[in-house]
């Protein structure tokens, strides 16, 4: 079975923290990279962070500095930390594996905004 359902996103000011949540079911999650991605209004999506199973971590240039991913393998869960945003960080946030990307899988996304 495919799961990915992502959580945690929201308006927030800039200069606002918010923390993403991606749930993945085991064997999309287990032993995969994990990457969050993201697709502003009207742009593709894009690369914004990515974890290895072994937790090696490597950032979109925008996302240096500001955001942290981690992983839980025990909860087959990886989170976006996210702070000092700015209002170009709006976008639908989603959470993927190398596994359900090749699946060409995409689960329903997490709106994030920021604005004042």
């Amino acid at each position: 079975q495919v799961q990915l359902v992502e959580s945690g996103g929201g308006l927030v000011q800039p200069g606002g923290s918010l923390r993403l949540s991606c749930a993945a079911s085991g064997t999309m999650f287990s032993g995969y990279a994990m990457g969050w991605y993201r697709q502003p209004p009207g742009k593709q999506r894009e690369l914004v962070a990515r974890i290895t199973s072994g937790g090696s971590t490597n950032y979109a240039d925008s996302a240096k500095g500001r955001f942290t991913i981690s992983r839980d393998n025990a909860k087959n869960m990886v989170y976006l930390q996210m702070n000092s945003l700015k209002p170009e960080d709006t976008a639908v946030y989603y959470c993927a594996s190398d596994r359900t990307r090749q699946l060409g899988y995409w689960g329903q996304g997490t709106q994030v905004t920021v604005s004042s």
